[in-house]
């Protein structure tokens, strides 16, 4: 059943990312709040998808922030992606630079307000990231990072990445910190999933200016809370 499950899964969302792309290219011209319409829309879509295909559903756990934040999320699976920016409603999402590459889908994430991070880029890559993020902060759009960098299997803690500390240093916004176990049911780079409920916990936010150390240890705790215990 999880085999067929997620066969017709691939069989409708995919084609249907294809027309979404299409529509928010098609609507580039009206400006970003139309790409940002379809993009939500696409979002929606993959919740649908997830639900009624897959039965994988979500249940949240504390406090959705609101405003500018930043919010530091464990990541597991494709599945929190699209469903964080449904929660936090349209976050400014730090992504892999190469990402913006990949053709027309790429073009769309630069007009909706993602931050690209290019980690061999150096200090001009830095600046280039602080300055949308900034933009993103004047907007009231919360920011939305992975701080471990890459999706990982359940179990699997990576320390954070350094560009965590030095968002959180520059930016001196408080950190909400957010444990999930989507891996269970959605492992990452695998075809079959399996349904269920993917829990999403939002931890107490973190004060701003604490020290790399500190706050790199207390973000790590937070967002593998979920885990089982080493």
């Amino acid at each position: 059943m999880n085999v067929l499950r997620s066969l017709l899964y691939a069989l409708v969302f995919y084609p249907g990312s294809v027309l979404y792309v299409l529509a928010g290219i098609a609507v580039l011209p009206l400006g970003q709040s139309a790409v940002r319409r379809v993009a939500d829309g696409w979002s929606g879509f993959n919740r649908t998808c997830a639900d009624w295909i897959l039965g994988i559903r979500t249940r949240v756990e504390g406090e959705i922030p609101k405003g500018a934040v930043l919010v530091a999320l464990k990541h597991q699976s494709m599945f929190e992606t699209t469903e964080v920016a449904l929660l936090l409603k349209t976050p400014a999402t730090v992504m892999k630079h190469e990402l913006t590459r990949i053709p027309l889908w790429g073009r769309l994430t630069q007009v909706y307000g993602a931050i690209p991070i290019d980690r061999a880029g150096g200090s001009k890559a830095l600046r280039s990231m602080l300055r949308a993020a900034e933009k993103a902060i004047a907007e009231g759009r919360p920011i939305a990072i992975f701080p471990e960098g890459t999706r990982v299997a359940p179990g699997e803690r990576p320390p954070l990445q350094s560009g965590f500390a030095g968002l959180y240093r520059a930016l001196k916004l408080p950190v909400v910190p957010v444990a999930l176990d989507s891996g269970r049911l959605w492992p990452p780079n695998r075809f079959v999933k399996r349904a269920g409920i993917v829990t999403m916990r939002f931890g107490a936010p973190i004060p701003p200016g604490l020290p790399r150390k500190e706050i790199e240890a207390r973000v790590h705790a937070a967002i593998n809370a979920l885990e089982p215990a080493q």
